[in-house]
């Protein structure tokens, strides 16, 4: 069985009261705690509605809950939140609320750092520690929706697997998380609102479109050549970009569903008109769209922001293929835009950061 409630299927939470109250437990107490967890967003065993008190305490005493704890919260200008949660291990993994009106973006992790080594982004200069547990995967938006008093029935919740680590290197655990957030009796979150991101992994990708329950797929391609983009995202030595395409324009897209390209603009390496244009060959005859993110800087990383003049001059170009968007920045203030997830916490380090890319 799973090692918390939190990230426990169904199944695995009767296996659990089966074996902490005795065999023969009714499956609508399995359902109870189910729907309390996920649904309820109860946050400890003591909580969960309809046990009797003794399974309750034998609950609580035997089986971990498995919410993360809050080890720092950092406020951005714009109102986008950065945690710093702390796993039950003593690791750290960082998720990031970004609210809009109604509709509230919860940017959660999959690893604990990444393995992928893209030279843009600061998460790649942690390495990888492990992979996170279906539970923590959950336990990251329950969490933050708890602190934030946010549910599905009162604002738009969307989820983009777009923070630490790389979705498709712990798929068994991304589905899983994703079945039960996607679960009307579970946290009840639409596929339609969830997005998972790539560097660009093309097994798992073709695994990915096999899966009947699963989120949107974003590719972060980043480059318009092989070359350049080996320079990028040395994980192009093992899965080219040739191959990557071939996959991307066999994907098996549901009746609603777009496939979304985020390119990370950097500037004087791939930002060119040239650039645009062959990022417009690329994608042509796809049914998908591009978000363009001009690099968010940061200690450790070479590149420099390209000028909003220039960034707009590529968009125009690409968007003759494909619709093409500028994703604003949010929280750069505090590490917590595109790339910047590297547990910041000099505050200093938070001004200097700001300087780095005026006006973008």
């Amino acid at each position: 069985m799973a090692a918390s409630l939190i990230g426990s299927n169904l199944g695995e939470i009767q296996a659990c009261l089966d074996r902490i109250v005795g065999p023969g437990v009714p499956a609508f107490r399995a359902r109870q705690v189910y729907e309390s967890i996920y649904k309820q967003r109860v946050t400890d065993a003591s909580a969960i509605r309809g046990l009797p008190r003794e399974w309750r305490e034998k609950l609580a005493k035997e089986v971990a809950f498995g919410l993360p704890e809050l080890d720092k919260r950092y406020q951005s200008a714009d109102g986008t939140i950065r945690y710093l949660l702390r796993l039950d291990d003593g690791k750290t993994v960082e998720t990031v609320l970004m609210p809009e009106g109604e509709r509230y973006t919860f940017c959660i992790s999959s690893q604990v750092g990444c393995p992928v080594n893209c030279q843009f982004c600061l998460t790649a200069l942690m390495g990888l520690e492990r992979n996170l547990t279906a539970g923590e995967i959950v336990g990251q938006i329950l969490f933050t929706a708890a602190e934030n008093g946010l549910s599905s029935q009162i604002a738009k919740l969307n989820v983009v697997m777009m923070g630490q680590g790389e979705p498709l290197l712990n798929l068994p655990n991304v589905l899983k998380a994703v079945r039960i957030l996607a679960d009307p009796d579970g946290a009840g979150l639409s596929m339609r609102r969830m997005t998972l991101s790539t560097s660009g992994i093309v097994p798992r990708i073709e695994e990915l479109g096999r899966e009947a329950v699963r989120p949107k797929l974003a590719i972060s391609l980043n480059a318009s050549t092989e070359e350049q983009r080996r320079e990028l995202m040395p994980i192009t030595k093992k899965y080219s970009l040739r191959d990557l395409m071939a996959v991307c324009k066999a994907y098996p897209l549901r009746s609603w569903e777009h496939l979304s390209f985020e390119y990370v603009l950097l500037r004087g390496v791939n930002d060119s008109d040239d650039d645009a244009r062959r990022v417009a060959r690329l994608i042509a005859n796809l049914r998908c769209k591009v978000n363009l993110i001009a690099l968010n800087p940061g200690p450790g990383i070479a590149f420099q922001t390209p000028d909003p003049e220039r960034v707009a001059a590529f968009q125009a170009i690409v968007k003759r293929s494909a619709p093409c968007f500028v994703r604003k920045p949010r929280g750069r203030d505090i590490y917590a835009a595109c790339g910047q997830l590297k547990r910041m916490a000099d505050s200093s380090a938070f001004v200097e950061l700001e300087a780095a890319a005026p006006g973008v």
